[in-house]
C-alpha cells in the first residue's frame, strides 16, 4: 500500500475520540489532529497563532478548537480565528482517510496559511 496515499500515516481514526484531539510529528512539524463534535476529523497546525501554545491540548467545541492559554478560538475547517487574542490563522492540511487509518499531508496546506518553522 506504500505510495498510494498523500501524506503520512498518523494514526487510526479509532484513536481520536469525538470532541478530541492528538498532537503528532509529521516529518518534524507538529500536528492536531482533531474529531470534531459531529466525528469529522481534522488536521491543523498544533501551535496557536497568537502565542506558542499547543492547540491539542484544549477544548473541542462543535467544529472549533479552543487554546487554553489565551482563549482564542480557531474554526477547524478554515484555520481561521473565532476568537480573539489571535488574528491569524493556524494551516489546515490535507486529511485522507482509508479505512481506519489516517494520513495527514503537511505539504498541501488547505488553507494558505503560513507554516512555520517547516
Amino acid at each position: 500500500m506504500s505510495g498510494q496515499h498523500k501524506g503520512e500515516l498518523v494514526c487510526s481514526a479509532s484513536d481520536i475520540q469525538v470532541k478530541q484531539a492528538l498532537r503528532i510529528l509529521v516529518d518534524g512539524y507538529p500536528v492536531a489532529v482533531v474529531r470534531d463534535s459531529m466525528g469529522d476529523i481534522h488536521a491543523i497546525g498544533d501551535t496557536c497563532s497568537h502565542a506558542d501554545i499547543s492547540l491539542s491540548e484544549g477544548d473541542v467545541e462543535g467544529c472549533a478548537i479552543e487554546c487554553w492559554g489565551h482563549g482564542s478560538k480557531f474554526d477547524l475547517r478554515s484555520g481561521q480565528p473565532l476568537q480573539l487574542p489571535a488574528y491569524d490563522p493556524v494551516p489546515v492540511f490535507a486529511v485522507e482517510l482509508d479505512g481506519d487509518d489516517v494520513y495527514v499531508d503537511v505539504t498541501n496546506v488547505l488553507n494558505g496559511a503560513a507554516v512555520n518553522n517547516y
